[in-house]
């Protein structure tokens, strides 16, 4: 039985990758694995609230995701709809509150209004916080927080000299939640992919090799079990 950290990290992100592949793999449409994935997000948001995560951020539409197929992108945003209106009880009854971060104006009529219905419906929820980056991108949001704080600037409600780090992190789509403790990245690669880069400052990463529809909640207790096995630093000097 995996032991887990107690307590567990405030804060789990998850790059979910791999639902292409793991389609390929068995010669299927990538639309059968991306409702492949949709059905792992439901066992590993289940899974993060039994053991306490106060924050579960997936990453499951990036900016630059919509070049891909239109037909692929209508797929997506149409199981973002279908999550919304399935999993609404599950997160009620869960105490979950329900959240989406990224350029919303780019996203779909339809999509974004199922979204922010859930988000009205479960805002009270208090337990655990569920965080979709849906058309999100973390040099688009740095950019977004950089014109936010130059608009006042030149309208002299800020000085320059005031900008630093908790100002930067004030005009962030995630400034009201915690950085990431622990960020996990299926199918194996080795990159970030624009994903919460300010906020992954002192984050521990985690790679799994299986792709995101075969991480299960097992794999997820494995990934919290290597952070807690770790020594966190933030850069301050440790043992040798």
């Amino acid at each position: 039985m995996t032991d887990l950290p107690a307590p567990p990290p405030t804060h789990v992100a998850v790059i979910m990758d791999g639902n292409g592949r793991w389609a390929a793999q068995r010669g299927l449409p990538r639309t059968e694995g991306h409702r492949a994935g949709a059905k792992a997000v439901r066992a590993i948001v289940t899974r993060a609230r039994e053991v306490g995560v106060r924050v579960l951020t997936l990453y499951a539409f990036s900016a630059q995701n919509w070049r891909r197929p239109t037909a692929e992108v209508a797929e997506l945003m149409g199981l973002l709809i279908e999550f919304c209106r399935k999993e609404r009880r599950l997160l009620q009854d869960k105490d979950i509150r329900f959240r989406i971060i990224g350029e919303r104006a780019r996203v779909p009529a339809a999509a974004l209004k199922a979204a922010e219905l859930l988000e009205r419906a479960t805002r009270d929820n208090g337990s655990m916080q569920l965080v979709i980056a849906l058309s999100y991108g973390s040099r688009e949001e740095l950019v977004d927080a950089t014109r936010s704080l130059a608009r006042d600037v030149a309208a002299g409600r800020l000085d320059p000299g005031a900008i630093d780090e908790a100002a930067v992190a004030s005009r962030l789509w995630t400034h009201d939640l915690p950085d990431p403790d622990l960020i996990i990245r299926t199918s194996g690669e080795l990159r970030l992919s624009n994903f919460l880069l300010w906020q992954a400052a002192y984050a521990e990463l985690y790679v799994d090799s299986r792709l995101w529809p075969d991480f299960d909640a097992a794999a997820f207790d494995e990934a919290l079990a290597s952070f807690g096995s770790r020594e966190r630093r933030y850069g301050g000097i440790g043992p040798a």
